[in-house]
């Protein structure tokens, strides 16, 4: 059985990841690519659906021991678990190299103390754990293929197969190290060269430790911050810059339930705003890069923008099911794929505008397709502003007239105005100042509940929703205007958990809500740093503080986070690690930070 969701460490090379648990096991991994099909799915299913242990050995049938201690070494992603035994102490290091050939993962065995008696046990398993290999010995070397794949395994220890597993019984002592790595290969192609391990670590340090030192963020939050930065980078496709929301599916958002997603692809919402969020910290190449992934992707077609892509741009992202995976803790169905892809989502107008803004303002070299896309987008959102559509959390109920994505509209033509105002580009001045007005008072008549002093979820409803608390982060509002502090106790009072963190509107159980679907979620982590946000610019310094520092509190000893926290069970829920949570820990960390530089 898989483990908790926290349980679970991250390494990846920017163009797949693996996650691997406190015992050793690798559950997680997709190659060559982040949406490619697992070849180690035993998360969302059992051990016979794929896996990779490696640690002390154990008596059959019983459950592997876990890692006494982990960490990441320093400011990368080399993770070290160590394990004391009866016999001694051992460790292993877990890494990826980040890659100009073939896919690796290498993992690196070393005595601390005494003699350790370890096992590694590989069970491949392609398509997703449907398919097993044909594995057999190519010199001293051990290879997994199957149709499209092939998986070479190298190591100096001795191999086994038994069970349709591969098995390595092995000893170690003080300072001796024992290699294992794995790497992936087109199976029509000769054979992926000799890996070199300790060079590879070497030279994997090397990277992480360059990269962060690039980072401008100097505050009381650094290490949070430096380990979000790092999650970030390595949900990057380094080949062209797209961002993957998490390197998951169908991680649940309720432990048993059916809210279960693929969240393999790049959403241009959360792509941009963790673009917002690199360039606050100093990063402009990644930033440029996701602006040329972003002008590749909609080109040509900037009117029918779609809210996600694939990472190389690709359009088509059909949702299907698969059921021979009986699901993380049997929440089904299992998902790949994502048909929210073809969903009308106004508000990826406003997050993108947003980001193109932002490069323009912090000094990003100019692009004119770049100006020339907004000013498409602008013209596009004109006639079609005042649509209803499905929103920034893409229900599957009926399209409605969402306030978050009016007034994301209103952010889209504000910022072209700007655009036009600073003499870059020509436009219809006047005509989009109206047009930002009439948005602006649409707004504030139809999503507005004067009696309850809040705005609410869609135009005549009287539900919240926390995407409301970004209206005075967007400047839409001021943050000391009545209806932004109406908005935010009103969304303490009736969206909050007892923990004090933030629902993203209310759910129905056993019905469906209005978001289409039954059950019920956790508390999502974006929506409750955003929160912190808001106290934090009405004054309430000290209250957004300490929520954010319960927020930190729940990452994971490695300071990780998934898209959710269950407040009834206090565990992690959803796709992991979550870029939509790790960039608003440092939008928030950046705040409050700078609140306290000025007294607040």
């Amino acid at each position: 059985m898989a483990g908790r969701i926290e349980d679970y460490a991250l390494i990846g090379d920017m163009q797949t990841a693996a996650l691997v648990c406190r015992d050793g096991t690798a559950d997680w991994l997709c190659l060559p690519r982040f949406d490619s099909h697992a070849a180690f799915a035993g998360l969302l299913g059992t051990e016979e659906h794929g896996f990779w242990r490696v640690g002390p050995a154990h008596p059959s049938g019983a459950a592997p021991p876990t890692a006494d201690r982990r960490r990441y070494r320093g400011d990368s992603l080399v993770l070290e678990s160590e394990w004391d035994t009866p016999r001694g102490t051992v460790r292993v290091i877990d890494f990826m190299p980040p890659r100009d050939g073939a896919p690796q993962l290498i993992r690196i065995v070393e005595g601390v103390s005494g003699r350790v008696q370890m096992r590694s046990a590989l069970r491949m398993r392609f398509s997703y754990g449907r398919v097993v290999p044909w594995v057999h010995k190519v010199g001293d070397r051990t290879v997994a293929v199957a149709g499209p794949d092939s998986v070479w395994l190298d190591t100096s220890v001795d191999t086994f197969g038994k069970d349709l597993t591969t098995y390595s019984d092995f000893t170690v002592s003080p300072g001796e190290r024992v290699a294992f790595a794995i790497s992936w290969q087109p199976s029509h192609r000769e054979p992926p060269a000799l890996p070199d391990p300790e060079g590879s670590l070497a030279a994997t340090e090397d990277f992480w430790r360059e990269w962060v030192e690039h980072c401008t963020y100097h505050g009381p939050y650094r290490d949070a911050v430096i380990r979000s930065l790092i999650t970030l980078k390595a949900l990057t496709y380094a080949p062209t810059g797209g961002i993957v929301a998490a390197p998951t599916t169908s991680l649940p958002e309720e432990i048993g339930g059916v809210r279960n997603w693929d969240y393999r692809y790049t959403w241009l919402r959360d792509a941009a705003i963790t673009l917002s969020s690199l360039l606050r910290t100093g990063y402009r190449e990644e930033a440029r890069a996701w602006r040329e992934w972003l002008l590749r992707a909609v080109a040509g077609d900037p009117e029918n923008l779609q809210i996600m892509y694939g990472i190389a741009g690709e359009r088509e992202l059909g949702e299907a099911e698969l059921p021979w995976l009986p699901g993380y803790e049997n929440s089904s169905p299992v998902r790949v794929g994502n048909g929210a892809a073809d969903q009308l989502q106004l508000d990826v107008y406003g997050e993108v505008t947003e980001a193109l803004h932002l490069a323009h303002m912090t000094g990003l070299a100019r692009n004119d397709y770049a100006s020339v896309l907004q000013l498409r987008l602008i013209t596009y959102l004109e006639d079609h502003w005042n649509e209803p559509d499905e929103g920034i959390w893409e229900v599957r109920g009926p399209r409605r007239h969402f306030v978050h994505s009016k007034v994301m509209a209103w952010v889209a033509v504000d910022r072209t105005i700007k655009l036009i105002e600073s003499g870059d580009v020509d436009g219809p001045l006047e005509r989009w100042r109206e047009l930002r007005d009439d948005i602006h008072r649409d707004v504030c008549e139809k999503g507005y509940d004067k009696e309850r002093n809040t705005f609410t979820q869609s135009y005549g409803s009287k539900e919240l929703d926390a995407s409301l608390l970004l209206i005075p982060q967007m400047g839409f509002l001021p943050p000391d205007d009545k209806r932004v502090i109406g908005t935010i106790e009103a969304i303490q009072r009736e969206l909050s958990t007892p923990d004090g963190f933030v629902l993203r509107y209310p759910t129905a159980g056993e019905e469906a809500g209005v978001d289409g679907l039954e059950g019920d979620e956790g508390a999502f982590l974006a929506c409750s740093f955003w929160l912190a946000d808001d106290l934090a610019m009405i004054g309430r310094v000290d209250e957004a503080r300490q929520l954010f520092e319960k927020l930190l509190g729940l990452r994971n000893d490695l300071g990780l986070l998934a898209e959710e926290w269950d407040p009834r069970l206090q565990r992690q829920v959803g796709n992991f690690p979550q870029a939509f949570s790790h960039v608003p820990l440092i939008d928030t960390a950046l705040r409050l930070t700078a609140s306290s530089a000025f007294g607040g």
